[in-house]
C-alpha cells in the first residue's frame, strides 16, 4: 500500500488565505510527495471539466470502520480509488470531505451514520449529497480531527486521528457504538498492497463571512441549517474589513435591523429588530447585558449574532429591560484564548484626529497547554464632527481557560472599560432641525463633561460526564456608572428657532447578577434522536439614577447659537429611582430528529419576577409585585435536499410592565408578543454562499400608552402592535478571494390599538424598505496578489421619527469602500466611510442623531 502522507490540521489557515488582522484559526496543509496545492487538477474550475470528469460515476458499495492505536480507518469500498475526485473543507469540528464524481450503493440503506466510533470523534456519516456526490463528515469532540489519506486493493482510506486535550491522549480508543442500526459492515483491515497515487484536490481556504453554526438560537452548537430560526451571524472579518468601531454599525450587515443611538452619545449597543427596539435586551455571551448606558469595545468581540423574534424561551430574565422584547435579541460573543500562540498589534488613525492603537495576545501558559490565556487592550482617542464633542476611552480584557482534565473546563473572563465624553443630545424631530449644521451642538460646551466606567465578571465551568452527556454553570456580573453632566433641548418655541433647554447633572448605575446552570445531552427513544437543554437561571437585575435638575435656563437660537448661559445645580437630587427585579427562570428545549431531514425544535420556560420601583427622593415604594409568565416555542425543518432547508416556527415573549403606574394603583398585565414565521435556507454555492429568505407576523399586546384621562401621570395597557414582513440575507463566498454580505428587508410595522395614537401610525425609525450589500475581493495570486478592493451601499427608506410622528425622515443612500494589502504577517488598509457625504440620522424615539460626514480612517496592523 502506498501511503500519499496528505496530513490536514483544520485548526490553521494556510499562509496564502490568512488574514493578518484575526487570529489564526482555519487550515494549514502540509503535503508530502507533493511539490505544490497549484500542481493538482482541479475538478470544478469550469463547467466544461466538470462535465469531462462526471463521465464516470464510481459506486461505493460499502463504508468500514476499523479501530488503530492511533484513532480510527474510515473505508470507502470501491475498486477505482484512483479515479476520485477530493475536496475538503472545514466547519466548526466538523471535517468535511466531497467526493462529486461518487455515489453510495448500500445494501438496504442511503447512508451511513455511526456515533461515537472511537473516543474524542462524535459521529461518523457518510450520504449522498446529489445524484453525483457523496458527503463524508467527521465530528471531533475538542477539535477538528487529523487526517490522512491511504488507498488499497478495497477502496479510498481516511486515517483519522483525534485531537484531544494533552492529559486524554494516552486513553485507549472505545469501542464503537453498535447501538445503532447501519448499512457499515464488520471491520476489517485494509490490504497492504499497493495502488497508483490517487488524484487528490484540496481546498484550503476558509469561507471568512459564511459561519455554518451558532449558539444563540438554542445555547448549543448547531448548524443553522438545523434549526427553525432565523439568525444572521457576522463574524470579525466583517467586522475588520469594513472597519467598524462602533458595534451599532453592524445593524447594516442583518435584515430588518436599525441601528439605535446610545444615551447621550454613548457607543452603546442597541438595535430595533423586526420594527421593535432591544435597547435593554443585548446579551454577552448569552448572558443579560445592560446596553442602554454600558459601552462595548469593539476590540473583545470575535463575532456578532442576531436572533430575530421572540427569546422568552431561553433567555427570559427579569424586570422591564430584558430580552423578552418580540423583536429579536443580540448576542455578542468575545473572543477566547487559543492553543497556539498569536500576537498582533493594530493602530488606527483618520478623520476628527481619530487615533486607536490596539494589542490582542493569546497563548498557552504551560508546555502541555492546559492552561490558556488571552489579552486585549485598546485605547482611543478622537474629535468629533459634532460641535465641543470628544472621547477618549480605555478597554483592558484579560482571559484565561484552565483545561482540568480530559472532560472539565474552566473559562474566566473580565473585562474593565473607562469612557470619557461629552454628553450630546440629538435633534428635535422638527423641520428646521434638517437645515442646520450636523455638528450643531444644542447643550452648553462647559456642560457636558460626563464618564463612564463598566466591569463585567464571567466564569464558564464544564464538565462532560460522557460522549453525549454534559454540565454547565456559568456566572456573570456586569456593573456600570455613569455620571454625566447634560443640558436637555425640550420644545422648540412659535418662532421656529429659539429652543428651550433644562440642564441636570446625573449618577446613574446599574448591576446585572446572573447564575445560571445547564444539563444537555444526546439521546435516542426508538428511531428518534434527541438534543436535549435543561437549565435553571437566577438572576437580580437592578437600576438606580438620580437627577440634579436646575431651572429651565436661557434659551438658543438653533441658527446662530450663542453659548455661556449661567445655571445652579442644586446638591441634592430632586428626582430619582430604583427599580429591577429578582428572577428565577426554568427552561427545557429538545431538538428532535424524526429524520436525517426533518427536524423539531420545542421547548418553553417559566418564569417568575420580583419587581420592585422605589422613589429615591421620598424613599417610599411605589410599586412591589410578583410576575410569572410560561414562554413556548416550536418550530421545524424538512430538509428536500442537503442544499434546501425549509422552516416554520411559533413563539412567545412577555415582558413585565411595572415601572410605570395606573390610576387606580393596579399592576398592569405584562406586555405579550407573539410571532409565526416562515421561510427557506438555501446554498447558493453548496457550503461558501448561502441564503435565508423568512415571512413573519408579530403582534405585540399591552403595550402601555397615556391615560386619556391623565396622560402626564397615568398609563393604560391597551395599546397593540403589529409588525410583518419579509427578509432576505445572503452571505459567503462567491468565488475565492471574493466575499459578500447582502439583505433586503420589506417591513410593514405599525400600531394596530392605542388610547391615544392613531391607529395605522408607522412606527418609528422602521422603514418599510431597506436594503444593504458589502462585498470585498482580494487578489490570490500574481504580482497583486494580497491586494483587496471593499465597497458598500446602503438603502434606507421613509422614517416616522416618533409616535405619533412629527417629521419623516427622507429615505437615503450611503457608500462606503475600502482598500487594503495583506501579505505575510502584516495589513495595511484604508476606510472610506459615506463617500457620497448624505446627510442622514439614526433615532430613539424622541430625539434625531446626525450621522457622521464623509471620514477616512488607515489601519495598519502587524502579527509579531
Amino acid at each position: 500500500m502506498k501511503k500519499h502522507h496528505l496530513s490536514i490540521y483544520l485548526w490553521l489557515i494556510s499562509a496564502a488565505t490568512i488574514s493578518v488582522a484575526s487570529p489564526v484559526n482555519a487550515e494549514e496543509i502540509v503535503i508530502k510527495d507533493i511539490p505544490k496545492l497549484s500542481d493538482f487538477q482541479r475538478p470544478h474550475n469550469t463547467i466544461k471539466d466538470w462535465l469531462a470528469q462526471q463521465s464516470e460515476i464510481i459506486s461505493i458499495t460499502a463504508v468500514n470502520l476499523t479501530q488503530t492505536s492511533s484513532g480510527l480507518e474510515i473505508i470507502l469500498k470501491t475498486p477505482t480509488s484512483d479515479k476520485l475526485q477530493i475536496t475538503n473543507k472545514s466547519a466548526g469540528n466538523n471535517f468535511i470531505v466531497d467526493i462529486p464524481n461518487a455515489q453510495l450503493q448500500l445494501t438496504g440503506n442511503s447512508f451511513f451514520r455511526q456515533e461515537n466510533p472511537v473516543a474524542g470523534i462524535t459521529e461518523v456519516t457518510v450520504t449522498n449529497v446529489d445524484a453525483n456526490t457523496i458527503r463524508i463528515t467527521v465530528i471531533g469532540k475538542a477539535d477538528v480531527p487529523k487526517i490522512e489519506l491511504d488507498d488499497s486493493d478495497e477502496g479510498l482510506i481516511f486515517v483519522v486521528t483525534p485531537i484531544t486535550s494533552p492529559t486524554s491522549q494516552s486513553q485507549p480508543p472505545q469501542p464503537p457504538n453498535t447501538s445503532e442500526p447501519s448499512s457499515e459492515t464488520p471491520p476489517t483491515q485494509p490490504s497492504a498492497e499497493n495502488q497508483e497515487p490517487i488524484e487528490l484536490v484540496v481546498t484550503g481556504e476558509q469561507d471568512r463571512y459564511n459561519v455554518p453554526t451558532a449558539s444563540t438560537g438554542t445555547k448549543i452548537e448547531a448548524p443553522l441549517r438545523d434549526l427553525p430560526l432565523s439568525i444572521q451571524v457576522i463574524p470579525r472579518q466583517v467586522i475588520e474589513d469594513r472597519g467598524v468601531f462602533r458595534l451599532n454599525d453592524l445593524a447594516d450587515n442583518v435584515s430588518g435591523v436599525q441601528q439605535e443611538p446610545g444615551y447621550g452619545s454613548l457607543p452603546t449597543v442597541g438595535f430595533r429588530i423586526r420594527g421593535f427596539t432591544t435597547n435593554f435586551g443585548n446579551l454577552r455571551n448569552g448572558f443579560q447585558d445592560f446596553g442602554y448606558e454600558t459601552p462595548r469595545d469593539v476590540a473583545n468581540v470575535e463575532r456578532f449574532e442576531i436572533l430575530k423574534g421572540p427569546a422568552s424561551v431561553l433567555y427570559g430574565g427579569g424586570g422591564q429591560y430584558t430580552s423578552k422584547l418580540p423583536g429579536g435579541v443580540v448576542n455578542t460573543i468575545t473572543k477566547k484564548p487559543l492553543t497556539e500562540p498569536y500576537y498582533n498589534a493594530n493602530v488606527t488613525y483618520g478623520s476628527y484626529n481619530f487615533f486607536r492603537p490596539t494589542i490582542d495576545v493569546t497563548g498557552p501558559l504551560t508546555a502541555d497547554k492546559s492552561l490558556l490565556y488571552r489579552l486585549n487592550v485598546a485605547y482611543e482617542n478622537a474629535d468629533s464632527f459634532r460641535d465641543f464633542s470628544r472621547n477618549d476611552s480605555f478597554l483592558i480584557a484579560p482571559a484565561i481557560t484552565w483545561n482540568i482534565g480530559p472532560r472539565t473546563h474552566l473559562g474566566l473572563e473580565f473585562e474593565y472599560q473607562n469612557y470619557n465624553f461629552n454628553f450630546n443630545y440629538g435633534f428635535l424631530p422638527e423641520p428646521e432641525f434638517l437645515t442646520i449644521p450636523r455638528g450643531r451642538f444644542l447643550g452648553e460646551p462647559d456642560f457636558s463633561e460626563s464618564n463612564n466606567n463598566t466591569i463585567s465578571f464571567t466564569y464558564n465551568f464544564e464538565h462532560e460526564f460522557s460522549d453525549n452527556w454534559k454540565l454547565r454553570q456559568g456566572f456573570n456580573l456586569v456593573r456600570s456608572n455613569l455620571d454625566s453632566e447634560s443640558t436637555f433641548p425640550f420644545a422648540l418655541e412659535d418662532d421656529r428657532r429659539t429652543i428651550d433647554r433644562s440642564p441636570a447633572r446625573s449618577e446613574e448605575g446599574n448591576e446585572n447578577t446572573t447564575l445560571q446552570n445547564e444539563i444537555s445531552g444526546k439521546f435516542k427513544t426508538g428511531f428518534l434522536r434527541h438534543n436535549l437543554l435543561f437549565g435553571v437561571e437566577l438572576a437580580r437585575y437592578k437600576f438606580r439614577f438620580d437627577f440634579f435638575n436646575a431651572a429651565d435656563i436661557s434659551t438658543l437660537d438653533i441658527f446662530n447659537p450663542q453659548y455661556g448661559a449661567r445655571f445652579a445645580i442644586p446638591s441634592s437630587p430632586n428626582f430619582g429611582r430604583e427599580y429591577g427585579s429578582d428572577n428565577l427562570g426554568i427552561y427545557v428545549q429538545d431538538l428532535i430528529e424524526l429524520l436525517p431531514n426533518l427536524k423539531i425544535l420545542a421547548g418553553g420556560r417559566w418564569d417568575l419576577n420580583e419587581l420592585f420601583n422605589r422613589d429615591r427622593v421620598e424613599n417610599t415604594v411605589l410599586n412591589e409585585e410578583s410576575s410569572s409568565q410560561f414562554s413556548p416555542r416550536v418550530g421545524i425543518v424538512y430538509q428536500p435536499s442537503e442544499t434546501t432547508a425549509l422552516y416554520f416556527n411559533w413563539s412567545n415573549s412577555f415582558a413585565p410592565n411595572f415601572t410605570a403606574t395606573s390610576r387606580t394603583n393596579q399592576p398592569f398585565e405584562p406586555e405579550i408578543g407573539e410571532q409565526f414565521e416562515v421561510g427557506i435556507k438555501q446554498d447558493l454555492i453548496k457550503d461558501r454562499l448561502s441564503a435565508t429568505l423568512a415571512l413573519y407576523q408579530i403582534t405585540r399586546q399591552n403595550v402601555l400608552t397615556p391615560d386619556p384621562v391623565d396622560p402626564q401621570r397615568f398609563s393604560v395597557a391597551t395599546g397593540e402592535q403589529r409588525s410583518r414582513g419579509v427578509e432576505l440575507d445572503i452571505t459567503g463566498q462567491i468565488l475565492p478571494g471574493w466575499n459578500i454580505i447582502a439583505n433586503y428587508a420589506y417591513t410593514d410595522a405599525i400600531v394596530t390599538e392605542d388610547e391615544s395614537i392613531p391607529v395605522g401610525s408607522r412606527l418609528y425609525g422602521v422603514p418599510e424598505n431597506s436594503a444593504s450589500l458589502w462585498t470585498t475581493y482580494q487578489f490570490q495570486r500574481g504580482d497583486l496578489e494580497g491586494l483587496g478592493f471593499g465597497l458598500g451601499l446602503a438603502f434606507v427608506g421613509e422614517q416616522a421619527t416618533r409616535l405619533p410622528s412629527t417629521l419623516t425622515l427622507p429615505s437615503y443612500v450611503r457608500a462606503d469602500a475600502a482598500v487594503f494589502y495583506r501579505r505575510d504577517n502584516y495589513k495595511i488598509g484604508l476606510n472610506f466611510k459615506n463617500i457620497s457625504n448624505v446627510r442622514y440620522y439614526t433615532l430613539d424615539g424622541f430625539f434625531i442623531y446626525p450621522a457622521a460626514p464623509f471620514t477616512v480612517q488607515g489601519t495598519v496592523s502587524f502579527d509579531f
